[in-house]
């Protein structure tokens, strides 16, 4: 017994870690959303091609110039991954119960990768626009399991902390996109920025296998079911002996299981999904969440050119993208180690996520008013450092408000409700504000409004009685001999030792 309890303990990699299992995960988030704004950039995007009226034309270049897209179809392009996203995040919630977790996050980045590269030897519109959605099917899977598996393998102290490092990512990949799509678009072709996202996300496919599968607390190992046509046993020795016959009720039997295993699939999915959206702590936290992502897609999108309209600024673009790359990795950073102080608990977390969002939307709301540029500036970089500070306690509810095994279905519900009711419409919807206004002070004032409906959703939260369901043991998980995640020995000694840098 103590030679095959050493041999398991041997078996497991030393240098995977719950810090490697963090920087790991990071870096693939960062990669996704450099997806995000390499699409976006100039040497990537492109532009049509144009003439004077004196008849001098300039080629178009990029994708726009290449495939000569309307604006329409551009920005079809920019948010057809959204339909991949929503659409497949639910099911690989849904599969986690049946498949290992880790596993899928593989098959994802495989779908991920292969997806890039089409992107790259796309040869018109609709080419590129499937495979821009098939982008977003194998995004899916990481973003619905990879927080739970951070959260898993964090330090008891730094849950909300570690749940920020990933999270601040995501301003960042961007900001790292527009750079190099720019320069790869510039220097070589825009073709060439995609197939170097594919060739950066192939070893993490390669992990995703090759590394012993991680188990998600809250679910039980998952076993491979033998099945086997019936034998002599069930029909007689006439059948063991009438191959033919034999294959066709194996046919029906996988058929007839293929079916039940949907069914049974469909079910338990409904009945989660329900158990989900009964539960007022996170409902009332998702809701928020939308307010708050309403605001923060329109400014991403009108931002500038508010900005433009209101202050004159000669570079609109590159003053909105660094304030907010800035204040998104510091105000991400700070709300997690700032939960993490006050004790990572639910209450504190809405406390946490009101009162950010309140004096963010005051600073903000501040900013618009202001007739100076500078002060205008200031005011709107502390605003955007509280209004950020909610990315790590907002999750952190998501994750520790249902019992362990929704959590993959938590992330994902959350991810397609912020998107459907958030930032899609958002954009066009201030869109016609704008129009029927027509003042950008205006408009900017009305949509940072919606800031102090967010704050008071998540202060809702605080009144509510909560419960962190984090160590809650389910039956089944009481009774695998391995139901704990793989780094769950590590984390026990982190969580004295372990400091953030």
């Amino acid at each position: 017994m103590a030679e095959s309890n050493n041999h398991d303990s041997n078996s497991k990699p030393t240098w995977f870690t719950p810090k490697t299992l963090l920087v790991i995960f990071c870096m693939i988030n960062m990669l996704n959303y450099v997806d995000r704004g390499a699409i976006a950039s100039n040497g990537v995007n492109g532009s049509l091609r144009t003439c004077t009226e004196g008849g001098i034309c300039t080629g178009g270049n990029g994708i726009q110039g290449d495939f000569n897209l309307n604006y329409f179809q551009d920005g079809v392009l920019s948010s057809a991954f959204m339909v991949g996203l929503l659409l497949a995040s639910p099911i690989f919630a849904s599969l986690a119960k049946s498949h290992n977790p880790f596993r899928l996050i593989g098959v994802g980045l495989s779908v991920w990768t292969f997806a890039a590269a089409g992107c790259g030897i796309s040869w018109n519109f609709w080419s590129i626009a499937i495979f821009r959605m098939l982008v977003g099917v194998g995004e899916a899977s990481f973003i619905s399991l990879a927080a739970p598996f951070i959260d898993d393998n964090a330090p008891v102290a730094q849950k909300t902390a570690w749940l920020a490092m990933f999270y601040m990512c995501i301003p960042t990949g961007i900001a790292v996109g527009y750079v190099y799509g720019g320069l790869v678009g510039g220097y070589f072709n825009w073709r060439f920025a995609f197939f170097g996202e594919a060739i950066l996300m192939l070893p993490f496919v390669v992990l995703g296998f090759a590394v012993r599968p991680l188990q998600l607390k809250g679910f039980g190992p998952v076993e491979l079911e033998k099945t086997s046509a019936p034998e002599a046993e069930g029909y007689g020795g006439a059948v063991s002996g009438n191959g033919e016959l034999i294959n066709y009720i194996s046919k029906k039997t996988a058929w007839s299981k293929g079916k039940s295993d949907f069914t049974n699939q469909v079910s338990k999915f409904w009945t989660d999904f329900k158990v989900l959206f009964s539960d007022k702590v996170y409902v009332v936290n998702v809701l928020g969440y939308i307010a708050y992502n309403f605001v923060i897609g329109a400014y991403s999108y009108w931002g500038p050119k508010a900005g433009y309209a209101i202050y004159h600024m000669e570079n609109a673009d590159l003053m909105f993208g660094g304030v907010t790359i800035v204040c998104g990795i510091f105000g991400t950073l700070a709300g997690g180690l700032i939960l993490d102080r006050m004790n990572s608990t639910i209450s504190n977390a809405f406390k946490l996520l009101s009162g950010a969002t309140f004096l963010g939307a005051i600073f903000c709301f501040s900013a618009f008013l202001s007739h100076n540029l500078y002060g205008f500036l200031v005011l709107f970089a502390i605003g955007e450092l509280f209004v950020f500070a909610t990315q790590g306690p907002v999750n952190f509810v998501c994750l520790h408000s249902v019992k362990p095994s929704l959590r993959p279905l938590s992330m994902a519900m959350s991810t397609v409700s912020i998107h459907i009711f958030g930032d899609v419409p958002s954009s066009p919807l201030v869109g016609v504000l704008q129009d029927a206004v027509n003042n950008w002070r205006v408009t900017s004032l009305i949509l940072t409004s919606i800031l102090f409906i967010s704050s008071g959703l998540w202060s809702i939260g605080i009144f509510l009685h909560s419960v962190d369901r984090y160590d809650e043991v389910e039956a089944f998980a009481a009774e695998g001999p391995d139901s704990s995640p793989l780094l769950c020995e590590n984390t026990a000694d982190m969580s004295n030792e372990s400091r953030l840098p």
